[in-house]
């Protein structure tokens, strides 16, 4: 007799635990349609800006790119410290000068040079290896040229070869 009472309950709490199951997916799969309605009505997380940028894009016109001249620099290869696992650092790069300056930096280019080559000579071979080192090195070369020609004549300074051989 133990038996048959135990039977009927397990029975009666298996079909209940099922009845949960059900409830909780049929919960999960409208919450899942209600989110994914609200992100594509734009409810949620500012909605599809492509709609948008496409209407605007028929209507803008793009903006004139600014007056700019571009002034190789000579290049320049610098021998590398022997214990580093490259003997030299080859570099040529071109500066971006404003609309108008392109001759006062032409006539104190030799000085840019000069004080590129200074400054590579004097970086260290293991900084040279890091990832980010083009970031700061192009960075601090900046800067230099524009205290060498003088603020608001250099815009950039464009890397175009940097190669460690």
């Amino acid at each position: 007799m133990a038996e048959a009472e135990q039977s009927p309950e397990t029975e009666v709490s298996g079909k209940s635990g099922k009845k949960g199951l059900i409830i909780g997916v049929v919960l999960a799969a409208a919450a899942a349609g209600g989110g994914f309605y609200a992100v594509q009505s734009g409810m949620i997380l500012g909605g599809d800006a492509s709609h948008d940028t496409a209407e605007e894009s028929e209507h803008a016109t793009p903006e004139a790119l600014p007056h700019v001249a571009f002034l190789p620099l000579d290049p320049i290869t610098v021998s590398l410290s022997p214990g580093s696992g490259s003997k030299h650092l080859r570099f040529r790069g071109e500066l971006e000068v404003a609309d108008g300056q392109q001759s006062s930096v032409e006539a104190v280019k030799p000085r840019v040079v000069d004080v590129l080559n200074s400054y590579l000579r004097a970086v260290e071979p293991s900084l040279l290896e890091q990832p980010q080192a083009l970031l700061q090195l192009r960075s601090q070369m900046l800067r230099r040229i524009q205290l060498v020609v003088g603020e608001g004549r250099v815009r950039d300074l464009l890397v175009m070869e940097f190669v460690l051989s």
